[in-house]
């Protein structure tokens, strides 16, 4: 089934032609932004205008931005008409992971430096005090990981009464993850749609995630940039075929002779743990980042990789979900990915905004029945 898309300019317009408060220009302006992005250009009228709003865009498009700036927009407004209306939570984001999570909350912090705006990212892993303590205070902004979100809400640490904006970003992500019952279950604890302003956010969207969508919003808007769910126009799509046995070896070799960050995609935790130590025995600067790590684990691989202490990320697809790390020059797929919307996720970290990158997909004979009903679905050959 395809939807009609809303009408909408996806060329750039410059910030300060939006109508945003001047706090949020001057945050813009040092964060170097001039001009939106097409998913910019095209919803942030939408969103503005109190429209619900289903977006279907690539990753790296500048997506979190295009949800964040209207709705800090929004509450700075209605904060400015009426001063005294604080203390309660009135703008829940949700995200499949962690990470995720805290980049979108470092967004938050960084569009509203020059504002009163108060948030808090939700997730496990940590503990929960310091947390719970946020929320009863009544943050303006809960960006939060579901689970988690709903162990504060069994113990009566949140109050969604005064709610007016629900956000779910990375929606086909949520699914796949089999969070979807616990999203039902935080949305029934919300005002009603009408009460409400709802945006979903997916870089794929199949049907099922179309008949989820619907039972959140109420008469949404869609608008869909880019080919649906295909990767960025940015990304060269690259194979090597490689025997099973000889992956790691010919891995490091290329590793060696490439330079900038790289991100290498593995089906299995101990698959990512295994490979990163290889890695790590050949002389490369890698870690590994997947669900059995620590958070504090988790963090440190991720950090070190954004600061350059490591030059190779080994990861798994729940754990790099959201991962927004500018400078990725290549994704390597070690193995074949199982269908199309994992190979657009993995490649998606790459070529993002107006960079280029390169996704390489390691192929062994066994393989080759799947690389060829992947390339199928996306109607392209990539290159050998």
């Amino acid at each position: 089934m395809t939807r009609p898309q809303a009408e909408y300019d996806p060329n750039p317009v410059a910030f300060d032609r939006l109508g945003l408060e001047s706090t949020l220009l001057e945050s813009i302006r040092q964060r170097g932004f001039a001009s939106t992005t097409p998913i910019q250009s095209a919803v942030v009228p939408i969103i503005m205008e109190g429209d619900d709003l289903i977006g279907c865009a690539d990753t790296g498009t500048g997506k979190t931005a295009a949800f964040l700036l209207p709705i800090l927009n929004r509450l700075l407004r209605t904060r400015a008409a009426a001063p005294e209306e604080r203390g309660y939570t009135r703008v829940l984001v949700l995200s499949p992971t962690r990470e995720l999570a805290v980049q979108i909350e470092d967004d938050v912090q960084g569009f509203s430096y020059h504002t009163d705006l108060t948030s808090i990212a939700v997730y496990g892993g940590v503990p929960m005090d310091q947390q719970e303590r946020a929320l009863k205070s009544g943050v303006d902004i809960v960006v939060a990981t579901p689970g988690r979100l709903m162990d504060h809400m069994r113990n009566g640490a949140v109050s969604f009464d005064k709610l007016d904006t629900l956000v779910l970003d990375e929606a086909d992500r949520m699914m796949d993850m089999g969070f979807w019952p616990d999203v039902r279950r935080i949305v029934a604890a919300l005002p009603d749609t009408a009460a409400r302003q709802t945006l979903l956010f997916s870089a794929t969207m199949p049907e099922e995630v179309m008949r989820l969508a619907d039972e959140v919003v109420c008469d949404a808007k869609y608008v869909q940039i880019g080919s649906a769910g295909g990767p960025a126009k940015s990304i060269r799509h690259t194979v090597e075929s490689v025997p099973a046995a000889e992956k790691t070896e010919w891995l490091a070799r290329f590793l060696r002779r490439t330079a900038g960050p790289v991100l290498v995609f593995v089906r299995t935790k101990s698959g990512a743990e295994r490979l990163a130590r290889k890695l790590a025995a050949f002389g490369l600067k890698a870690a590994a980042l997947h669900a059995d790590r620590t958070q504090a684990q988790r963090s440190q691989a991720v950090e070190g990789f954004r600061s350059g202490r490591f030059r190779v990320l080994v990861a798994t697809d729940v754990a790099a979900r959201g991962l927004d790390i500018d400078g990725i020059t290549h994704v390597v797929n070690y193995e074949v990915p199982s269908n199309r919307e994992t190979y657009v996720h993995r490649v998606g970290r790459t070529g993002r905004a107006d960079a280029t990158g390169t996704a390489l997909t390691l192929v062994a004979p066994e393989e080759l029945r799947a690389l060829e009903a992947l390339e199928r679905s996306f109607g392209i050959e990539m290159q050998g």
